[in-house]
């Protein structure tokens, strides 16, 4: 008897839904989003050599520059803009880099840090404070301008060559963004190029080293996200539009984010060339006598 009854139940239920759907269903509107009419494809192997193509044409570069510098997020609950400001940077492959921030209006030197590659000198003038240590953050620091490396600038510029021995996966996804003249939501198709290492030399276990990603209407790099030992994303490089230096193609602008320790960089280049030939000297900072010296070794 109670099976019948159940067998009922469900065919009543199966009858009634139909003419029930028009009186408890809601319709509503959303954006419409569009694919692109040119969608490419490649393999790791053919993003590998796009990528490693584009970082054997520049051996070095010299670019005057404005930055923006905003501090602060989530964690700290505020976030801070600093007005633009000018500067230059200078870079020479394999980790030569000079960077240099002036002062707005007055044009004066706010900071100036060069590095050998291995270790780094950074002056602060209006400050009278100097420092010096390895290129890369060991202790962070509460106060972000000790912080900043020169690789930071290095490996956000320029992405480094993938080798054969890297470990990679492809993977695919999709954003959507809303264009400058919005008709429709624009639905950009992407490549995330992930290069992983293993946790220990005879480890079966791999963590990410860093993912590049590219935009599949053109394959070009649009970021770079570097991971740390744990896993976690320490410095992200987010490419703006390209413009064509006689056959090198470079960002306009690059976005340099620092999650870990609440902070981002964004780099407009407003003059740059590239393969000149530069001084070592160019790369070594002799601090000037009498100014306080910190070691952030």
């Amino acid at each position: 008897m109670t099976q019948w009854k159940t067998r009922g139940l469900a065919l009543a239920l199966s009858l009634g839904l139909p003419a029930l759907s028009g009186c408890f269903v809601h319709v509503r509107r959303v954006p419409k989003a569009e694919m692109p009419k040119t969608v490419l494809s490649a393999t790791p192997d053919q993003l590998t050599s796009l990528i490693n193509e584009r970082y054997e044409k520049i051996h070095s570069l010299t670019a005057q520059v404005t930055f923006q510098v905003t501090e602060g997020g989530e964690l700290k609950g505020k976030e801070k803009t600093i007005t633009p400001f000018s500067g230059y940077i200078v870079m020479q492959r394999p980790g030569d880099v000079r960077v240099i921030g002036y002062l707005p209006v007055v044009h004066l030197p706010a900071f100036d840090m060069a590095s050998n590659g291995e270790n780094f000198t950074m002056v602060i003038p209006p400050k009278s404070q100097a420092y010096t240590g390895t290129n890369k953050v060991t202790h962070p620091s509460k106060n972000p301008i000790e912080n900043m490396r020169p690789d930071i600038f290095f490996n956000s510029l320029l992405v480094e060559t993938i080798t054969a021995d890297d470990l990679r996966v492809l993977t695919s996804e999709t954003k959507t963004i809303v264009p400058a003249k919005p008709k429709h939501l624009l639905i950009v198709p992407l490549y995330d190029l992930t290069i992983l290492r293993r946790q220990s030399p005879n480890s079966n276990v791999l963590v990410p080293s860093r993912m590049i990603q590219f935009d599949r209407t053109t394959l070009q790099p649009t970021e770079e996200d570097i991971y740390d030992a744990q896993g976690s994303i320490e410095t992200q490089a987010v490419f703006g539009p390209l413009v064509n230096h006689d056959g090198i193609e470079f960002p306009s602008t690059i976005t340099i984010r620092r999650p870990l320790q609440e902070y981002q960089i964004l780099v407009t280049f407003q003059n740059i060339r590239f393969n000149l030939p530069l001084n070592e000297q160019e790369f070594h900072l002799k601090i000037p006598q009498g100014m306080k010296v910190k070691d952030l070794h």
